[in-house]
C-alpha cells in the first residue's frame, strides 16, 4: 500500500517481516465507512438517490488508516469478490458499498467461510448481481430463478471454471480440461438463493441508510422449498432457506479447487503476476490447513503469500517471469502513504479517478463489470509476455491515453496544485533537493523499493541538475520533478 521513511526504519531497526505482519494484524481498524458517512451527514435525505461520500471515505481509509496491510487485503478482496457502485440501482447506493466494504474489512483477517456468507446476504451483492427480490419458478409463466449470483459465485469468487491441481495446472481427462461445473449446477445452485429481500422490519418508506446495513432475510412466498442439487450435493426439499444457504457456501468452501482458485489470486494481487506451481501449492495448502486444523484461515493465507521464499528471494525476483504491473491506485496510494497526505478538513474529496485521459484509469469500487478492472488470466497481445506466455493482468486497463493520462495526474498531485483537499508533506524532501543524487536515493529507497537502476537514476539526475536550487521555489520544484520521474519509470510501474 506503501510506507513513509519512519515505517521504514522501524522495519529495518526492530522488526523482521514475520514481527511485521502479525504486528499488522493486531492493529484495529479505524472509523468503519458507514459510521463515518453518517458522522459526516451523508445520511441526510438529499443524498438518498447519489453515491455521494463514498469515494471520499474509500480514500479516507486507503491513505489514513494505519492497518496498512488490513488495507491492502481489502483492496484484494474488493477486486475478487466484485461489487461496483456502478451496478447498484438502489437508494442510499453509498452505504451499500460502505457496507460491504466494512464486510470485506471485517473479514480481511478472519475466515474466508464467513465472508462468502457475509457478502452473500449484503444488500450490495444482491443489487449487484440481481438476485435480491428473486422468486421461485413459476409453471404457469415458465419463468426461472435468476442465475447471475449463483454463476458469478462458482466462477470468479470460490472455484472458477477448470478442475485444479494444488499447484494451479488443470485437470483433465487426458485430452481435454474438466469444467468444474455445468449449466444444470448454476440452475440448481440458483434456486438456493430465492426468496432473499431487504430487510424493512420496523422501518417505514422513505426507507433511512440502515437498510443497507442489514443483512437480507428471507421473503418465503418467493423462496423455492423443492429439491436443489448441484456439484454433487442435493438440499432436501423443505430444507429451510438458511440451511439451504449454509449446505450451498459449505459445498463451495470445502471444494478442492478452493483454496488454490483464490490463493493463486491473491498471490496475483499483492506478490507476482506469475507465480510457480510450487508457491501456489505451498499457498493453497496453508489456506486449506492453517496448520491447526482450519480452512479458509485468511490470516494463514496473507502470512503464506507474504513470506513464501518465492516472494522474499531478490534472485527470483530478477528474473523476466517474476513481479507485477502496479496497479494505478496502489501507485496513487504508495505516493499519499509515503509522504503522509493529509486531509486538513477532513473530506479526502479526491473523487472518481475513472477516467484514463485525465487521471488514473482506476477508481476503488467502480469496476466496468463483475469481472474486475482486469482478469487474472490476461494476456497482453503481441507483448513479450505473451511470447513467454505469461499473464499481466493489469495491463489490461494499460493503454496509450492511460500511460499519459496517469503521469499527467500524479504530476498535478504531487505539486502544490495537489488533489483536491490533499497534500502531501515533503519537508523531508526539501532537505535533500539541493543534492540531486540524494533527493533521488531517498524517493528511491521510500517510494520504489530500491528498484530503480542507476542508469534510471543518473538520467533522472541529469534532469534535477538541470533545474536551479537558489530559492525554496526551485527547490519545491526540483522535488516536484524527481517525483514525478521516478513515479514515470518503469522499473518503479513494475512491482518485483
Amino acid at each position: 500500500m506503501g510506507y513513509s521513511r519512519a515505517d521504514l526504519n522501524a522495519l529495518i531497526q526492530s522488526q523482521s517481516y514475520a514481527a511485521w505482519i502479525t504486528a499488522q494484524f493486531a492493529i484495529s481498524p479505524i472509523q468503519g465507512h458507514c459510521d463515518w458517512l453518517i458522522a459526516k451527514g451523508y445520511d441526510d435525505p438529499t443524498y438518498i438517490n447519489n453515491a455521494q461520500g463514498l469515494d471520499n471515505t474509500i480514500w479516507r481509509k486507503l491513505i489514513s488508516s494505519p492497518d496498512a496491510l488490513r488495507q491492502r487485503v481489502v483492496l484484494a478482496l474488493s477486486e475478487i469478490c466484485v461489487v461496483s457502485v456502478l451496478g447498484i440501482n438502489a437508494q442510499w447506493r453509498q452505504f451499500s458499498v460502505a457496507n460491504y466494504l466494512d464486510i470485506l474489512q471485517a473479514n480481511a483477517f478472519g475466515n474466508y467461510r464467513t465472508l462468502l456468507e457475509q457478502i452473500s446476504l449484503s444488500p450490495a451483492m444482491g443489487y449487484y448481481l440481481t438476485f435480491r427480490g428473486n422468486a421461485k419458478a413459476n409453471a404457469t409463466t415458465g419463468s426461472q430463478p435468476d442465475e447471475n449470483y449463483a454463476r458469478e459465485l462458482m466462477q470468479l469468487f470460490t472455484i472458477g471454471l477448470l478442475q485444479l491441481n494444488s499447484d494451479g495446472s488443470v485437470k483433465t481427462n487426458g485430452t481435454s480440461p474438466l469444467e468444474t461445473y455445468t449449466q444444470a449446477d448454476v440452475s440448481g445452485l440458483a434456486r438456493v438463493f430465492t426468496g432473499w429481500g431487504l430487510d424493512t422490519s420496523g422501518l417505514t418508506s422513505p426507507f433511512p441508510p440502515d437498510i443497507q446495513r442489514r443483512p437480507m432475510v428471507q421473503t418465503a412466498n418467493r423462496y423455492e422449498t423443492g429439491s436443489k442439487s448441484f456439484l454433487g450435493v442435493t438440499i432436501p426439499a423443505n430444507t429451510s432457506a438458511s440451511d439451504s444457504l449454509r449446505i450451498a457456501l459449505d459445498t463451495l468452501f470445502n471444494h478442492p479447487n478452493l483454496p488454490t482458485f483464490v490463493g493463486k489470486q491473491m498471490i496475483q494481487r499483492l506478490v507476482t503476476s506469475n507465480p510457480s506451481p510450487a508457491y501456489i501449492a505451498r499457498v493453497s495448502s496453508a489456506f486449506s490447513n492453517n496448520g491447526a486444523g482450519v480452512r479458509g484461515d485468511m490470516k494463514a493465507l496473507i502470512t503464506a503469500v507474504l513470506l513464501d521464499p518465492d516472494a522474499r528471494d531478490a534472485t527470483l525476483a530478477a528474473g523476466p517471469s517474476f513481479g507485477k504491473l502496479r496497479e494505478p491506485v496502489v501507485r496513487f496510494l504508495n505516493w499519499a502513504r509515503a509522504w503522509q497526505a493529509t486531509s486538513p478538513n477532513g473530506n479526502w474529496a479526491i473523487g472518481d479517478l475513472s477516467d484514463p485521459a485525465t487521471r488514473l484509469g482506476q477508481s476503488p469500487m467502480r469496476s466496468s463489470s463483475v469481472f474486475n478492472f482486469f482478469r487474472p488470466g490476461y494476456v497482453p497481445p503481441n507483448t513479450a509476455l505473451s511470447a513467454l506466455g505469461l499473464t499481466g493482468p493489469e495491463f489490461q486497463i494499460t493503454t496509450e491515453s492511460s500511460v499519459a493520462g496517469y503521469v499527467n495526474f500524479m504530476q498535478q498531485a504531487i505539486s502544490g496544485v495537489g488533489v483536491a483537499d490533499v497534500r502531501a508533506d515533503y519537508s523531508s524532501l526539501l532537505a535533500a533537493a539541493p543534492d540531486a543524487a540524494k533527493l533521488l536515493l531517498e524517493i528511491n529507497q521510500v517510494m520504489a523499493s530500491g528498484q530503480l537502476s542507476a542508469s534510471t537514476l543518473s538520467q533522472i539526475q541529469a534532469a534535477i541538475d538541470t533545474m536551479p536550487s537558489a530559492s525554496a521555489a526551485n527547490l519545491q520544484n526540483r522535488v516536484y520533478a524527481a517525483l514525478t520521474l521516478v513515479m514515470a519509470a518503469p522499473e518503479y510501474i513494475v512491482q518485483k
